[in-house]
């Protein structure tokens, strides 16, 4: 995880600074003078060689030291633990929503020609749905939500985070479809280990569908768990449109308003943490794969 670390701080700075204009254009608007403008450079050290700024910048990281906004002149990682908790809460349900919905959707996909009989609807419903899902982007899906759910029906408020019935349309927008690409895994997974030998086995020695089930689910889960963390990243970088689709005060929200302001420090902090927290998800997909698998670890 270190060379990764090194490499995403190198990464963020540089594409950071590739951005499109000037954050002292940001701060003082056009009517201020060449000597205010300077003034203000030398200040934030803009003025400095970009080599020496990054120097700067990783010295501080070392000492956890994350950088000053240029907007509100706060510490970067004290407005970040402020926000982290709203994205953590919505990216908790979101992941309620992926995993049952998945779990669900993908156990009726391999068991649908059991259920009903030799047709095979259920499957092709379960695998339409799930197509559709996957395909329909965050910013088309919110809006849909909101039209629906919150201002035609007025169930739930239509933004902001003011209780819990706020996180609901959020929750299913983030994680509909995660929910969706679970499920097709599972299914795929479930439909390979289900013609493995050991389960032929259990059949031959009469065993039912749920123990053959309960055979499969274990190995069948290795690839779901590795692919589940691999979108825990997924999660994070689409709350960047969910939370403004929803007015959600978290992580991805900053984001956004740091990018229109050019705040170069808090783009940065938001960035660095969503990649720590997508690598400390690799980590724990890698444990939970040898925890299941043990050859994994071998």
């Amino acid at each position: 995880m270190l060379p990764t670390l090194i490499l995403v701080v190198g990464l963020v700075f540089m594409l950071i600074h590739m951005v499109p204009g000037d954050p002292v254009d940001a701060l003082l608007g056009d009517r201020a003078t060449p000597t205010d403008r300077e003034a203000l450079r030398v200040a934030l050290g803009l003025n400095l060689p970009l080599g020496e700024q990054f120097v700067n910048y990783v010295s501080g990281l070392a000492v956890g030291d994350w950088g000053v906004s240029l907007v509100s002149g706060r510490p970067v990682l004290q407005v970040l633990l402020e926000r982290a908790p709203a994205t953590a809460w919505l990216a908790l349900w979101a992941m309620v929503v992926a995993i049952c919905s998945g779990a669900l959707l993908g156990v009726a996909g391999i068991w649908g020609r059991a259920l009903w009989g030799k047709s095979k609807l259920l499957s092709r419903l379960v695998n339409l749905a799930t197509l559709v899902v996957m395909a329909t982007p965050t910013f088309v899906l919110g809006p849909l939500l909101i039209v629906v759910v919150a201002i035609g029906l007025g169930w739930v408020p239509v933004s902001g985070n003011e209780g819990w019935e706020s996180v609901i349309l959020p929750a299913l927008t983030l994680g509909a479809g995660l929910g969706a690409v679970l499920a097709r895994m599972i299914t795929a997974s479930l439909r390979g280990e289900l013609r493995a030998d050991y389960v032929r086995l259990v059949a031959a020695k009469g065993g039912s569908r749920r123990r053959r089930l309960g055979h499969a689910l274990r190995n069948a889960l290795l690839p779901v768990v590795q692919l589940f963390f691999l979108q825990v990243g997924m999660v994070l970088t689409g709350a960047v449109l969910t939370e403004a689709v929803f007015g959600w005060p978290g992580l991805g929200n900053l984001l956004v308003e740091s990018l229109h302001q050019r705040d170069y420090p808090m783009m940065q902090g938001c960035l660095l943490l969503i990649s720590l927290v997508y690598m400390v998800s690799l980590l724990l997909a890698d444990m939970l794969s040898a925890w299941l698998d043990p050859r994994v670890g071998n």
